[in-house]
């Protein structure tokens, strides 16, 4: 059984940032390949960012691009989302998602969620 845990989320002002950090247990971390997703109030799911296993390919939203950051330590067992100049249309819960499979390799596309573990989530809230 693996179990994905976010955390890191909370209230910032516009302009602001916030780091989100996620990591799993029951499995092998270095196996996984990770996702950021967030679902805005009264909105679907979306990608917000991915990263391979070993980290050497990432990729991001358009609307992450240039304000987000994720990267992973595989000795620590943790994936992090940097978010910087946070705007409110970021306001979402944000969670972390990970698969053994093939992801985020030669494309990305936020729609695609055929991730295999997902966590509850952590809520980013920015104010205007």
């Amino acid at each position: 059984q693996v179990e994905v845990v976010e955390s890191g989320g909370g209230l910032v002002q516009a302009g602001g940032s916030l780091r989100l950090s996620c990591t799993t247990s029951g499995g092998h971390f270095e196996d996984f390949n990770m996702g950021w997703f967030r679902q805005p109030p009264g909105k679907d799911r979306e990608g917000v960012a991915c990263i391979r296993w070993n980290g050497d390919t990432t990729y991001y939203a358009d609307s992450a691009k240039g304000r987000f950051t994720v990267a992973r330590d595989n000795a620590k067992k943790i994936v992090t989302l940097q978010m910087d100049n946070l705007k409110p249309e970021d306001t979402a819960r944000y969670f972390c998602a990970a698969t053994p499979f093939d992801y985020c390799r030669r494309s990305y596309s936020p729609q695609d969620q055929t991730m295999d573990y997902w966590g509850k989530g952590t809520q980013v809230t920015v104010s205007s």
